[in-house]
């Protein structure tokens, strides 16, 4: 029962940036000793969950930009898929992971003057989106902790608009990523439903919260705090 009240804690604190929380599930599950057959999967139906309302939030209120999204998934997509197919020893990877985090949660959360959007380079994004797909297919996380710091810090898109982009990228990332396990066949615990159950308030209260209400240095500083939490576990899971 903890366990499934703290999953809906972190899908409202992921989804509140548009994130779908695969990371902080993976570190949930790992705390309270779920089989590793279990966790990759679990977690990316998660995400299709919480990422899916996060996406419809930020649809409905104006804020997602089709022309920032497209050039990432046409390539995140089969690498997604590819990724999932793989199995490796994943210990040096999360550091080298959780160090990046790291760093570009310190950026984020360093104040900063106005910034003059540029325009999206798309040969940059198509390369970007091959390797946020494949890295997320292999760990099981959606990519949106890799895609809204780079939005944001190659000053892409605004904190909203790459929250609101990162949203459906994590749902067809994780789709494409679970569609990989599947074709590797695997279990699901009887428990994920009740799981998602609990995803779906938490998912709710976050996207619908950041849509509406939060500043745009707010959502600067709430993803770095999500950035900081995420490359911590993924160092623990």
């Amino acid at each position: 029962m903890i366990c499934i009240l703290l999953i809906g804690v972190v899908a409202a604190l992921y989804a509140s940036v548009g994130h779908g929380g695969a990371s902080g599930y993976l570190a949930i599950m790992a705390l309270f000793g779920i089989s590793s057959l279990f966790m990759r999967p679990s977690a990316l139906v998660l995400n299709v969950v919480v990422s899916a309302l996060a996406t419809w939030a930020f649809m409905k209120t104006g804020h997602f930009r089709w022309r920032l999204l497209w050039p990432f998934i046409v390539t995140s997509i089969p690498f997604a898929f590819w990724g999932a197919t793989l199995s490796i020893d994943e210990t040096a990877f999360k550091i080298v992971v959780a160090t990046t985090l790291l760093i570009a949660a310190a950026r984020l959360c360093v104040p900063q003057g106005t910034v003059q959007l540029k325009s999206l380079v798309i040969v940059d994004a198509l390369a970007c989106g091959a390797a946020i797909g494949f890295l997320s297919g292999l760990v099981g996380v959606g990519g949106g902790i890799f895609l809204t710091p780079l939005l944001i810090l190659c000053a892409w898109a605004t904190p909203r608009e790459a929250a609101a982009v990162s949203a459906p990228f994590i749902l067809i990332n994780s789709i494409a990523g679970l569609l990989g396990l599947i074709s590797q066949s695997v279990n699901f615990p009887p428990w994920l439903w009740w799981a998602c159950a609990s995803a779906v308030i938490g998912g709710w209260f976050g996207s619908k919260w950041s849509a509406d209400n939060s500043s745009q240095s707010g959502l600067r500083i709430l993803l770095g705090c999500v950035l900081v939490i995420a490359a911590v576990k993924f160092v623990l899971v």
